[in-house]
């Protein structure tokens, strides 16, 4: 209850700030989206829990909620300070320089408050479930639930004209969530117009409108802010000296400078300012002064790269460098940021903990990180060279974060050449950060062998070993993702489902770092392959919208349920329930087979009640009838028997 207080109180805050919504002159449409649907996942959160639970019984049976309205209200507090953000007048020319290019409403913070909702929803459906004191109501309460993770609604046209407004997925917001950043840019790009026309602008102001209206990938000048009265280097970032700190209007930057020709940045120069994503380093204008062949890059500033991070915070003490909930937050946030990469055809090819960086989230008091992908190269191939921020421990084992194809590839090629990289190279690096983020050592770092020793075992099958603690279901989609045979990783697309509904589970069982660890009643990953047998849409390399995850996670647990009533019904007549933990979709040629398009779920096809729901539900209740009248049959015929034995 306190909780629900707490979330109550935080929507209450952000209400007052939206008092002065046109006061609002960045990304107002967004802010105002975001409000929006705050206020309707509070308003179906307390709707349910009164059609649900019972308040006499808050102290009791309501404990399985304080973890997701923890959560829920992380997300609140979130947005809150990004609206805070939006809505400051002070710096304002550096926050149009900053804000207007980031997508971070949608897909950071409408991102988690649709995942969380799924969450939160699903916690009170399940103490709903135990909720009162009379057993039949009780009976009833779950056999709707039965009803409602039913195969019939696994279908998404089905899936969003039944359950969109209990999950934010009205037509209304969907529009909205794809057309909302587009409205905003043209609002700014209206504002800062009238600016010019209405008022005189200085010559600094007029530098600085021309740049925020400009094409991001046009070369501006460096009068821009060499020479500006509030422009000053801070301190050096990394080791390469090329990043510094910056403060520019107010605000604190990243600033990398480089000595070189304008035509030989230029392809680079696209790379860069054609990506936007909260996951990704954002690369915000680019300038140059053509005489001395220097260029600046002006980018969001973070605090430092993973693997620095990792070494400031480990000690003899604390070898496991974060909480569960939190490494699994990284891994999504690391495999969002790729997703998005990939969907463009860009292939890092240099993925280590180097080149992800971090800096700690506003109102997070648990350790929750914001982190960033960096040093991505060119669409396809990336030279070898080591990117200059790296630090040390990627020098020294150079080869652990390479693919073994990439290592045999590079085999006879000088190290000055290019190597070709790909989408499922990238994936075994991952894979390499998950083992540090969830065993707190470097990948092979007790190992004896170094340099080419060390390739030629990884081309020969060698990985590094998990710690005996480590959870099951995540060592086991880590070992997948470094498998030997690169049709065998799954994508990214994969394993961000994976890992949105394996966070699930953690909010859902919040004591994981104490005594035995409970296991989720299914394999995540074979639920993933059975699922995208059925959505051939799922394979595709573009990226998830936001608005599908309540279907993705809904899908999840409708499978779940089902192989936890398996597994539940095989204890019940003491078969043995090992054999059903491999199936045709979670072996170990499960993938291959869903890529030759040869994979089949555990029924072949759904149950006809796909397409007749209604006809489904008056059969299964003729089946429960019948099924009640034959037990009974069988009880007085058990009677019978018994009496003349005796």
């Amino acid at each position: 209850m306190e909780k629900l207080r707490q979330i109550g109180e935080a929507i209450g805050s952000l209400r007052a700030f939206m008092a002065f919504r046109e006061e609002i002159q960045i990304n107002r449409r967004q802010c105002c989206l975001l409000f929006d649907a705050f206020n309707l996942a509070f308003d179906v959160i307390t709707q349910e829990i009164r059609q649900h639970l019972r308040f006499d019984e808050k102290q009791t049976k309501w404990q399985a909620l304080e973890n997701p309205m923890k959560e829920f209200h992380k997300v609140i507090k979130e947005g809150e300070y990004y609206v805070k953000q939006c809505l400051e007048p002070k710096d304002w020319w550096a926050k149009a320089i900053s804000l207007n290019l980031n997508t971070d409403c949608v897909e950071f913070h409408l991102h988690n408050l649709l995942w969380c909702l799924t969450v939160v929803l699903e916690a009170i459906e399940n103490v709903g479930e135990i909720s009162g004191q009379d057993h039949e109501t009780i009976q009833l309460k779950r056999i709707v639930l039965l009803k409602k993770y039913e195969r019939a609604w696994m279908e998404p046209k089905l899936f969003f004209h039944h359950f969109a407004e209990h999950y934010l997925l009205s037509q209304e917001m969907c529009n909205s969530l794809s057309s909302v950043w587009k409205e905003d840019r043209w609002l700014l790009t209206e504002l800062i117009s009238e600016k010019k026309i209405s008022m005189t602008l200085t010559k600094h102001e007029s530098q600085l409108a021309e740049l925020v209206l400009a094409p991001r990938d046009k070369l501006h000048s460096t009068s821009v802010f060499v020479g500006s009265k509030d422009f000053q280097v801070r301190r050096r970032l990394g080791d390469g000296g090329q990043y510094k700190e910056v403060q520019w209007m107010g605000e604190s930057f990243a600033l990398r400078h480089c000595f070189c020709d304008s035509n030989s940045m230029s392809a680079e120069i696209s790379l860069l300012t054609s990506v936007m994503h909260p996951n990704v380093l954002n690369y915000l204008y680019v300038f140059s002064d053509d005489e001395r062949k220097e260029h600046f890059v002006l980018m969001e500033l973070m605090n430092k790269d993973l693997a620095r991070y990792i070494k400031e915070i480990s000690s003899a003490r604390r070898r496991v460098p974060f909480p569960l909930l939190v490494a699994v937050d990284i891994m999504i946030q690391i495999a969002r940021g790729m997703e998005y990469l990939h969907s463009k055809k860009l292939y890092h090819g240099d993925l280590n903990p180097s080149n992800i960086l971090v800096k700690s989230r506003s109102h997070s008091s648990d350790g929750y990180l914001h982190v960033k992908i960096t040093g991505f190269g060119q669409s396809g191939t990336k030279s070898w060279k080591q990117s200059s921020q790296s630090a040390n421990q990627t020098d020294k084992y150079h080869c652990i974060w390479y693919a073994p194809e990439v290592l045999a590839e590079q085999e006879p090629l000088p190290r000055s050449q290019s190597a070709k990289f790909t989408e499922k190279a990238d994936v075994y690096s991952f894979a390499m950060i998950c083992f540090e983020l969830l065993g707190g050592k470097i990948p092979f770092e007790d190992d004896h062998l170094q340099g080419d020793r060390m390739s030629r075992n990884i081309r020969a099958g060698e990985r590094p070993l998990f710690p005996s603690q480590s959870p099951k279901y995540l060592t086991n989609l880590t070992k997948k993702c470094w498998h030997a045979n690169p049709s065998l990783r799954p994508s990214f697309s994969s394993i961000c489902r994976v890992l949105r509904y394996t966070k699930r589970f953690l909010i859902m069982h919040p004591d994981q770092n104490q005594g035995d660890l409970p296991s989720p009643p299914a394999d995540y990953l074979d639920i993933e392959m059975c699922l995208l047998n059925q959505f051939k849409v799922w394979t595709t390399v573009e990226e998830s919208k936001v608005s599908e995850i309540p279907f993705q996670m809904f899908c999840y647990r409708v499978l779940e349920r089902e192989r936890d009533k398996t597994s539940m019904n095989q204890t019940e007549w003491g078969l043995d329930s090992a054999s059903d933990q491999t199936s045709v979709c979670g072996d170990e040629n499960g993938l291959q087979m869903m890529v030759q398009g040869k994979a089949f779920s555990d029924s072949g096809t759904l149950p006809r009640s796909q397409s007749q729901p209604e006809i489904h539900k008056k059969l299964s209740g003729k089946l429960e009838m019948k099924g009640s009248k034959l037990s009974e049959a069988e009880r007085e015929s058990n009677k019978s028997t018994s009496t003349s034995d005796s």
